[in-house]
């Protein structure tokens, strides 16, 4: 039993270091201090990085001459910042406890600040989804003093692009940072209050279901750190801000690596004209690191995959069953076979055509003993041609 946790244990860390974004040797450089609590970097191609500082309700911009400037004050102590597809800067206001717009003019016009008439909480992070919506998360904290809270729920909602707005879920305590994954088919929330990732199907572009754990953030200390900003990359890691560092998760819920900061980061976000420059905004300063092969979502999923690719099994090891993860760029013939250590099939779970997008099989095997089993996809993608992988699972009984 020793001997096989310790090849359990060889298994995944060779996974897992093999699949980090993070260069070896890389490590952040501060670029700036001297804030209060800066928050929600977002890149501005011609401008430079933009964040916001709540406690000075400012919005900087820091350029690649190393220039601070102003770019917006006061802000309503803005949080988290993002851009819709007009190019227009959607920020949420804690003071006013808002979600609101900046007009290409410059004008602020609010979006939502109320529901059934009870102003917002503290309304925290936001993106925007590639028909236009926006989604947001509304925690507790933050709530400016002498006034009061209004809701009795702490929620994640959307704005249509019509400007409908909708809650979806209140079953968190602090929901926080938002993402969505790559094909904007599932939507990611951490919850502060106990430092979990959690992941909805979107269902008709903008209702929640099936709520489910996605990962646990470990390392936190009440009431002192807890996890922040989420962004997701073109490879579909989860970049989480949390205790002591940026936590990298992998697509099935695979922790890829931790970049490490000497202060806690509160939100994270891609920059430089290439998207390869993680900007990190913590305690009172700002960081970056380039990262290897990856860049930020344009249109939040809107990308569809470039390539044929043959994720890790999640969970893994498993009992009683486990998904297995993979993408086509075009319409393909496609055959997923399961294998013991020895070669010999023992069963075969695709064969047959398959459409482009982001594909999830379930393996759930009711006779085959524990072990170490293989997992082989092959794939006829027409003018990309053939490709053919293979990764290994644990079954453990």
């Amino acid at each position: 039993m020793i001997k096989f946790y310790c090849l359990l244990l060889l298994l995944v860390t060779s996974v897992v270091l093999a699949q980090s974004p993070v260069p070896t040797g890389a490590v952040p450089e501060k670029v700036a201090t001297g804030f209060q609590q800066p928050e929600g970097p977002v890149w501005k191609d011609g401008a430079g990085l933009l964040f916001s500082d709540i406690q000075r309700s400012t919005i900087y911009r820091w350029s690649q001459t190393d220039s601070i400037t102003t770019f917006l004050h006061p802000s309503d102590s803005s949080n988290g910042l993002t851009f819709d597809r007009q190019g227009r800067l959607i920020l949420t206001q804690m003071l006013s406890r808002r979600v609101a717009r900046q007009e290409l003019n410059g004008t602020i016009t609010p979006l939502a600040s109320t529901y059934n008439g009870k102003k917002f909480n503290s309304p925290n992070d936001v993106i925007v989804k590639s028909d236009g919506s926006i989604f947001f998360t509304d925690p507790d904290f933050n709530i400016p003093v002498f006034q009061k809270k209004e809701l009795t729920f702490q929620g994640i909602y959307s704005i249509s692009p019509f400007g409908t707005l909708s809650l979806l879920d209140s079953s968190l305590n602090k929901p926080n940072g938002i993402c969505f994954s790559l094909d904007e088919k599932m939507l990611f929330v951490n919850e502060s209050a106990l430092d979990k990732i959690y992941v909805w199907d979107v269902l008709n572009d903008s209702t929640l279901a099936n709520k489910r754990l996605f990962y646990t953030i470990p390392g936190a200390r009440p009431n002192t750190d807890y996890v922040d900003g989420m962004k997701v990359d073109t490879a579909g890691n989860i970049y989480c801000t949390g205790p002591t560092g940026v936590w990298i998760i992998s697509p099935t819920g695979v922790l890829l690596g931790k970049i490490a900061l000497l202060e806690t980061p509160s939100n994270c976000n891609w920059g430089d004209a290439d998207r390869k420059t993680l900007y990190m905004t913590a305690g009172k300063s700002l960081y970056r690191i380039r990262l290897a092969d990856v860049t930020d979502v344009k249109g939040q999923g809107s990308l569809p995959p470039k390539t044929i690719e043959l994720y890790g099994n999640y969970p893994n090891p498993f009992n009683p069953a486990t998904t297995i993860y993979f993408q086509l760029p075009l319409e393909s013939r496609v055959v997923l076979n399961i294998y013991d250590i020895l070669g010999r099939k023992i069963d075969t779970l695709i064969d047959g055509t398959l459409q482009p997008g982001y594909h999830d099989v379930q393996f759930n095997p009711k006779e085959i003993g524990s072990g170490i089993y293989l997992y082989r996809l092959t794939a006829d993608a027409g003018e990309i041609g053939m490709y053919s992988a293979t990764r290994k699972m644990i079954l453990v009984k």
